[in-house]
């Protein structure tokens, strides 16, 4: 195992402040040198919100010694805030919000980055034709901005929903 991960440590990225993002990061997970030094690295992670905790684990990477980092991560680019239960900031502080994923690759400084595509994420739970946009089985909102339920008190404070397509 390249990175070992403190199972005592939370999640990272609903620290309410960048600075304990980060030292939360640096406690969480420990980069196992002799594995990783002078090698092409390829990361798989759950998911870029703000992009704090990639940019850390990159830099940790690097530090110890590896060439390339790689990331791959297992859901679309989170865009769109959760109101239903996830702790995900406003929607201005989400990198898919704002970015291309070029623009996140650049931003992370990483040497690739893809993310898996809504339909591909539909066909992994054994949808097969990906998603159905007219009856969606699945809360899906961060990743396409359809709320199920319109988030009606948010929108009282100003959030804005996606125009129709």
């Amino acid at each position: 195992m390249g990175i070992i991960r403190n199972q005592y440590m939370g999640r990272t990225f609903i620290e309410p402040t960048e600075q304990i993002r980060n030292m939360g990061v640096r406690l969480k997970l420990n980069v196992n040198r002799a594995l990783v030094e002078g090698k092409r690295i390829i990361l798989v992670d759950d998911s870029v919100v703000r992009g704090t905790t990639s940019r850390k684990i990159k830099e940790m990477i690097l530090d110890a010694g590896a060439k390339e980092v790689h990331f791959r991560i297992a859901s679309p680019p989170t865009a769109w805030p959760c109101f239903y239960g996830v702790d995900t900031p406003n929607r201005d502080k989400l990198l898919a919000a704002t970015m291309s994923e070029d623009e996140m690759r650049d931003h992370l400084a990483v040497d690739s980055l893809k993310f898996i595509s809504l339909d591909g994420l539909y066909r992994a739970v054994g949808e097969a034709e990906g998603r159905d946009t007219a009856n969606p089985q699945y809360c899906d909102a961060c990743f396409s901005g359809d709320y199920p339920v319109a988030p009606t008190d948010q929108i009282e404070k100003g959030f804005e929903l996606k125009a129709a397509e």
